[in-house]
């Protein structure tokens, strides 16, 4: 409890959470838990006879981007869906890549399956034993 006024005869009133008289407001609160980042962490277990049927687990990071990244968060940066800057040159040179094989692939499996008709033997006639002779 802090006391405010002066001497002798003076009230006491407290003030919340340690104000000193200085008040806070959510603009402050807000700027204080994105400074320094705030942390969420929970899970949840859905059981039935000692079966676990379900499992959730919750994380929830709130934080400014400047503090996530200081602590080594930044998924947003290479995430294709939040970045245009996240889709990597290298990333659009193998899929070239892969496109060129995957046609070269084709294009020997062509050329495999028509040798292979050419070399699939002519069905023999069937001869009786009788007319051998």
């Amino acid at each position: 409890m802090t006391v405010i006024g002066g001497g002798g005869g003076g009230t006491s009133s407290p003030q919340p959470y340690g104000g000193g008289g200085r008040s806070t407001n959510l603009g402050d609160i807000l700027e204080r838990v994105l400074d320094k980042g705030l942390v969420i962490a929970g899970d949840i277990q859905v059981n039935l006879l000692d079966i676990e049927l379900l499992t959730i687990k919750l994380r929830l990071v709130i934080a400014s981007l400047e503090t996530a990244k200081a602590v080594g968060i930044d998924w947003w940066e290479s995430d294709p869906w939040l970045t245009s800057k996240a889709r990597a040159p290298e990333v659009d040179s193998s899929r070239a890549e892969l496109e060129l094989e995957n046609r070269r692939l084709r294009e020997r499996l062509a050329a495999l399956e028509a040798r292979a008709e050419e070399l699939e033997p002519e069905p023999a006639e069937i001869v009786d034993e009788e007319d051998r002779d």
